[in-house]
C-alpha cells in the first residue's frame, strides 16, 4: 500500500528526518533528475526548462537542473512568475509545492511539450486537490515519500498525469491513510478453507420495494461472483421475481420483517440491507430495529442509509456506503473539499466504518484510519453499480476481513471489474466481471508464494 499524508503531515515527517535538508534535496532532485531523463528518452541536445519557485521544491527543481546539465542537458532556470517558458523538450515544474494557498497563473507552456511536476502540480491544493489560479498540467509528477490528498481529489488527479511515489528515506510508517495497490488487495483477497461449505461463507441481502426487486438482486448476485457459497435474498412485502437464479429468495413480511431476519442472522456471516428497500416509515423503523436486534456484520446501503436518519449511532462492524446526496442526509451537511476529514468525522461520530463513493473512493475506521481505492473511472457512473458494490463488501465481511478492509478491497475489486470494457456497461456487467479480476488476484499471490519459496 501506498502512504498518503497531508502536507502539515508532511512537514512534521521532514522535520523529523535526521538527515539536513541540503541532503533531502539532493536525493530529490536525483530521482526528478532520473524521471527526466526517462521522458526525454536520452540527454544529448535535449532543452529542458527549470521552474523553480522559493521553497523546496523549487529547490528540487534547481538541483535536478544541475544534475542534467552534468548529464549534457541544456537547461534553463527560470522564476514562476516568466511570461513564456523558452523552447524546450521538457519542463520541470518547481514551482510550488503541496503547502501553497495562492492563486498561480503559469505561463503557457506548448501543448506538445510534456511537463514534470515535482511533488504536485503547481497550483494544486495539496490538502484538496482544489485548482488556485491556473494550475499548471502535468504529463508525469513525482511526490516524495507519500502520496498527498491533492493529488487524488478533486482538480489534482486531471492535472498530475502519471503519478509516482519516489522513497528519498524518509519514514512515512506512522501515516494513517493508505492507497490500496494490486499487491496489497491480492494479500487481503479472502480464500476458502479446503474444508469450507456453503454456509462458512453466507450473506443474507435485505431489500426491494414495488418495482425495486433488481437493486437486492444485483447486491445478491455481486456477493455470489464474490466467492460467497450461499446468498439468501428477501423482499418485503414482494413476491420473488419469476427468475432462475442461484439467489435463494425468502418471503419477508411487510411489517415487522427485522424479527425474522434477526432469528435467521446467526447462519449468515453478514447482512447486506437496503438495496431498492423503499424510504417508507415502515422500512425506516424495520432498518434501525434490525440494526438493534442483531451483531452480526453488516453493510447499509441506498434507500437503508437514509432510513438511519441523521447522525445515527451504530458500531465499527456496520460498514455506510453513501455517495455524496447519501453522506449529506447521514451527516446534516455534504462531503467537504477536504473528502478525508469529512469520512473521519462521520466514522466518528457514528462509531461505524464509513465508504465514501466517488472518484477516489475513501474508507475510514472511526479511529481515523484511512483506506483508499482509486481504481474505478466514470464508467461506473450507471444505474446499480453501487448495489453490486455492497454485495461485494458484504462477502468479504462474511469471510471474516476487518469492516474496513472489506470496504477498500471491494472498492478496489468493483473498480477494476469494469477493466477490459468499453464505455455503455451496465451494472450487471459489472457483476460479471467480478470473477476475472480476483481471478488475477489470486494468481498474483500464488506466483508471489512460488517466488518467496524459490
Amino acid at each position: 500500500m501506498l502512504p498518503i499524508v497531508t502536507p502539515e503531515q508532511m512537514r512534521r515527517i521532514d522535520a523529523a528526518a535526521p538527515e539536513p535538508v541540503e541532503e533531502l534535496i539532493e536525493r530529490a532532485a536525483r530521482r526528478v533528475a532520473l524521471r527526466a531523463r526517462a521522458m526525454l528518452g536520452g540527454v544529448y541536445g535535449r532543452r529542458v526548462v527549470a521552474i523553480a519557485g522559493p521553497g523546496n521544491n523549487g529547490a528540487d527543481a534547481r538541483v535536478a537542473g544541475e544534475i542534467l546539465a552534468r548529464w549534457g542537458v541544456r537547461v534553463t532556470v527560470v522564476a514562476p512568475d516568466i511570461e513564456s517558458v523558452p523552447d524546450a523538450d521538457l519542463v520541470i515544474d518547481g514551482a510550488f509545492g503541496t503547502g501553497t494557498n495562492r492563486a498561480y497563473e503559469p505561463p503557457p507552456v506548448p501543448r506538445h511539450v510534456p511537463v514534470l511536476a515535482v511533488d504536485i502540480p503547481s497550483g494544486i491544493d495539496g490538502l484538496t486537490g482544489a485548482r488556485l489560479g491556473g494550475a499548471l498540467g502535468a504529463s508525469h509528477t513525482i511526490t516524495f515519500a507519500a502520496l498527498k490528498p491533492g493529488l487524488l481529489l478533486g482538480d489534482g488527479p486531471g492535472h498530475c498525469g502519471t503519478i509516482e511515489v519516489a522513497d528519498i528515506g524518509l519514514d512515512v510508517s506512522g501515516a494513517d491513510a493508505w492507497q490500496l495497490t494490486e499487491a496489497a488487495a491480492a494479500e487481503l483477497l479472502p480464500r476458502r478453507p479446503r474444508d469450507t461449505h456453503k454456509w462458512k461463507r453466507a450473506v443474507f441481502v435485505i431489500g426491494g420495494s414495488a418495482g425495486m426487486f433488481g437493486a437486492p438482486l444485483l447486491s445478491a448476485r455481486a456477493a455470489l461472483r464474490a466467492d460467497c457459497g450461499i446468498v439468501w435474498c428477501g423482499l418485503p412485502g414482494q413476491d420473488p421475481p419469476p427468475l432462475a437464479t442461484e439467489v435463494v429468495f425468502r418471503d419477508l413480511a411487510a411489517a415487522d420483517w427485522h424479527d425474522s431476519v434477526a432469528t435467521a442472522a446467526a447462519r449468515f456471516g453478514a447482512l447486506v440491507v437496503g438495496p431498492g428497500l423503499g424510504v417508507s416509515d415502515d422500512a425506516a423503523r424495520n432498518t434501525r430495529a434490525l440494526v438493534d436486534a442483531t451483531e452480526l456484520p453488516m453493510v447499509i446501503d441506498g434507500d437503508g442509509l437514509r432510513a438511519l436518519g441523521e447522525r445515527p449511532q451504530l458500531r465499527e462492524n456496520i460498514v455506510l456506503t453513501p455517495h455524496d446526496g447519501e453522506f449529506e442526509a447521514l451527516n446534516g451537511a455534504p462531503p467537504a473539499a477536504d473528502r478525508f476529514a469529512s469520512v473521519r468525522e462521520l466514522a466518528e461520530r457514528t462509531a461505524a466504518t464509513v465508504l465514501l463513493k466517488g472518484p477516489t473512493t475513501i474508507v475510514a475506521r472511526p479511529d481515523g484510519y484511512c483506506l483508499v481505492s482509486t481504481a474505478g473511472d466514470q464508467r461506473l457512473a450507471t444505474a446499480g453499480s453501487g448495489d453490486v458494490l455492497s454485495g461485494i463488501v458484504g462477502s468479504y465481511l462474511a469471510a471474516g476481513l476487518e469492516p474496513v478492509r472489506s470496504a477498500a478491497l471491494a472498492a478496489w475489486v468493483h473498480g477494476n471489474a469494469a477493466q477490459g470494457m468499453g464505455f455503455g456497461i451496465v451494472a450487471s456487467d459489472l457483476v460479471d466481471g467480478i470473477p476475472a479480476v480476483t481471478a488475477r488476484l489470486s494468481s498474483a499471490t500464488r506466483h508471489g508464494d512460488q517466488h518467496a519459496s524459490n
